[in-house]
C-alpha cells in the first residue's frame, strides 16, 4: 500500500519499542517477545491494520504479528493498536523476504495475504508473493499443518496464485470465487476490501496447505 512519505514515521515507530521493531532487534527471537507459547499468526502487508487489528481484539488467544515494510503506513497499525490497547500483536517493519530472519523453522501457524500487489507485468512475476520463492519462505516459516489464507480482488493474480501454490506441492481446503456474494460471518474486511467490494469488485479467497 502507498501512502504519502511521512518524514517523522520513523521516529514515531521508535517511541513503541515493546511493539514495534524497525531495526531486526527481535529478529529470531519472536515467542520470547511475546513472552508466551501463543500460537503465531502473520499478516504480510498490513496496510493501514484495520484486518490485523480487528483479528488480534477477536483472539486474545493468539499472537499476531503485522509486517509492513512502508514506515508511513505501518503508523497506522501502530495507532490502532495503541487505542485498542492490544497486547497480543507485534509490528515488523520490514519486507516478506525477510521471514526466515525473524521466525523459526515451524514457528508460525497461519499466514495471511491480502490484496497485495499484483505486479500485472510479466517481467514482475518473481515480486508477487505467491512466486515460487516466497512460497519457499512461507514453508520454511510454518508448522507442518500451518495455512496460508489468501484474499484479492484481482482475478489474474488469483489465477496465477491457485497455479503458482499448486506447482509447488500445495493444496487447498477452501476456495471462493465471489466471497461477499457467499455471505461469509468470518469475513474481516481490509480497508482495501470494503472499497473495491462497494464498487461491485470480486473478492477472491482461499485457504492452502503445504502436502
Amino acid at each position: 500500500m502507498r501512502m504519502r512519505y511521512k518524514p517523522w514515521a520513523e521516529d514515531y515507530l521508535k517511541k513503541e519499542p515493546n511493539i514495534v521493531d524497525i531495526d531486526g532487534s527481535h529478529a529470531g527471537r519472536i515467542s520470547e517477545w511475546f513472552d508466551n507459547d501463543q500460537p503465531i499468526y502473520i499478516e504480510v502487508g498490513s496496510g493501514m491494520g484495520q484486518f490485523i487489528t480487528t483479528l488480534a481484539a477477536k483472539h486474545p488467544e493468539i499472537n499476531f504479528i503485522s509486517m509492513e515494510r512502508e514506515k508511513s503506513v505501518m503508523i497506522k497499525v501502530l495507532d490502532k493498536v495503541i487505542e485498542q490497547g492490544l497486547t497480543n500483536i507485534k509490528l515488523i517493519c520490514n519486507d516478506a523476504i525477510e521471514l526466515n530472519d525473524y521466525f523459526k523453522d515451524g514457528e508460525v501457524s497461519r499466514l495471511y495475504l491480502n490484496f497485495s500487489d499484483p505486479w500485472p507485468k510479466k517481467r514482475h512475476t518473481k515480486r508477487r508473493l505467491t512466486y515460487q520463492t516466497y512460497l519457499a519462505l512461507y514453508k520454511q516459516v510454518l508448522k507442518d499443518d500451518g495455512e496460508i489464507h489468501f484474499k484479492t480482488d484481482n482475478r489474474g493474480l488469483f489465477a496465477y496464485s491457485l497455479e503458482s501454490m499448486s506447482q509447488f506441492g500445495m493444496y487447498y481446503t477452501k476456495i471462493n470465487l465471489n466471497l461477499h456474494e457467499e455471505d461469509d460471518e468470518e469475513n474481516i474486511e481490509t480497508e482495501y476490501e470494503r472499497k473495491f467490494s462497494d464498487k461491485g469488485s470480486r473478492i477472491y479467497r482461499m485457504e492452502a496447505k503445504f502436502h
